[in-house]
């Protein structure tokens, strides 16, 4: 007997693919405002503090993850990583709420990370592939209000409970399970990818033409036009995503560097963030990227981003400094590299290898994230937080003018034209109920 839903279509179903997002934000969100329980429980240093970070849904588990699950979705199929990912997930985040050890808390946190990364990369490509040409932006925000909505509701919780220290942090990874678990349940009527079917179908032919395209790292490897958007792609999303990395799992930290010690108010300046993330993300680039220069709102956000750190680093320290940080750095991620980079990741691969360069860019983004999260820590108790936020503003630096000068013009555009523009012939199959 089958369990969970039987049929998730429409609205429906791009809501419960989007759920990855949720998931993978609350679990960073979860582990960043638990640590200092943990570290005060199990006794570690702030170098074990990294290694956990560092191996977490932040860095390398995500990293793993992303590998295994991009070239298996493109494999044996979208659907195929919802059927599994969650349960995977599942197990992890029990493991990390009822931890007593070290070595117990690393196994899940890892287990989480490993989970995420083969869901993110996939739910960005399901959404896209089932989204209308018109509303595809529209659609693939819905990814990122998602990711939204796991921070602001994480670190809510996190301010409600933080008079229950430690068993409060647990309570907040066991929400994550119950989520996680109603998602699953729904994904189970989800629909396989009607492009990735069509495509599926002509295997054969495309076997018998070699040359023509493939599947996986290496054909999506083989061809110039992937590289370039590789490049691109982890020159916005690669860069951007150090300095949200390490603001997503130690901004407490920093919060707490530049005076404001109490953890509700720590908790509390990320509500502030978070609730301008989800904005930023709706009115923003949901109602907006499908509609206006795709290349001027993202340099609106890319800027946003960097007054953020800047007001940070040369603001007088205070509460004035601290929101208008938090205000100005919200309300970019709503409209900044993350949002843009799922839309143009999924616009600018064909179908064999879409997934596959999905997970070979977070791969590579967390991979950054996770060695600098290893070390963050202790370079933040060395150097302060102005030194550590210049060099956030120069990464975000590198992400804004990647975006600037070469953001792809594929607004209005079926992924089939984009795709045929882009590689000068059609690489995937001819479609059938796909084509929009």
């Amino acid at each position: 007997m089958k369990l969970g839903s039987k049929s998730t279509t429409g609205w429906r179903a791009t809501i419960a693919v989007a759920m990855s997002n949720y998931i993978e934000a609350g679990s960073i969100i979860a582990i960043a405002t638990s640590l200092g329980f943990w570290q005060a429980e199990l006794g570690f240093g702030d170098l074990t503090a990294g290694l956990l970070a560092a191996f977490s849904a932040n860095a390398f588990g995500a990293a793993i993850g992303a590998m295994l699950g991009g070239p298996l979705s493109d494999k044996l199929g979208r659907k195929f990583i919802y059927t599994y990912d969650l349960v995977v997930f599942m197990v992890g985040i029990l493991l990390a709420a009822f931890a007593v050890n070290v070595p117990m808390l690393f196994l899940g946190f890892i287990l989480t990370g490993i989970a995420v990364g083969a869901g993110v990369p996939a739910s960005w490509t399901y959404i896209a592939e089932q989204a209308p040409t018109k509303d595809r932006a529209k659609h693939v925000g819905t990814a990122q209000l998602a990711w939204s909505f796991g921070p602001l509701v994480g670190f809510a919780l996190a301010a409600l409970l933080a008079p229950l220290e430690l068993f409060g942090s647990r309570m907040i990874f066991i929400h994550l399970f119950i989520v996680a678990a109603i998602v699953w349940w729904v994904r189970q009527g989800l629909p396989e990818s009607q492009l990735w079917k069509d495509e599926k179908a002509s295997q054969g032919r495309r076997d018998a033409a070699p040359s023509r395209t493939g599947r996986g790292f290496g054909a999506l490897l083989s061809k110039r036009v992937n590289l370039k958007a590789l490049l691109f792609l982890f020159g916005i999303y690669g860069f951007w995503g150090v300095v949200a990395g390490q603001a997503g799992i130690f901004m407490p930290r920093v919060y707490a560097a530049a005076g404001v010690e109490s953890v509700v108010e720590q908790s509390l300046l990320q509500v502030l963030v978070w609730g301008c993330t989800v904005i930023a993300t709706y009115f923003g680039f949901m109602l907006l990227a499908d509609r206006m220069s795709r290349r001027l709102l993202y340099i609106i956000g890319a800027a946003l981003g960097i007054l953020g750190w800047i007001v940070l680093v040369f603001g007088e320290p205070g509460t004035g400094t601290l929101v208008t940080f938090a205000v100005t750095w919200g309300l970019s991620c709503g409209i900044g590299a993350q949002a843009f980079y799922g839309l143009w990741a999924s616009e600018l691969f064909a179908t064999p290898y879409r997934a596959s360069a999905q997970g070979l860019l977070f791969f590579a983004a967390r991979l950054a994230i996770g060695f600098l999260s290893y070390f963050f820590p202790v370079l933040l108790t060395a150097v302060g937080v102005p030194n550590v936020g210049l060099i956030m503003v120069a990464f975000l630096t590198v992400a804004l003018l990647v975006g600037a000068i070469w953001a792809p013009r594929t607004q209005g555009k079926s992924l089939q034209e984009i795709e045929e523009e882009r590689y000068g012939m059609r690489v995937s199959a001819p479609t059938g109920t796909a084509t929009r």
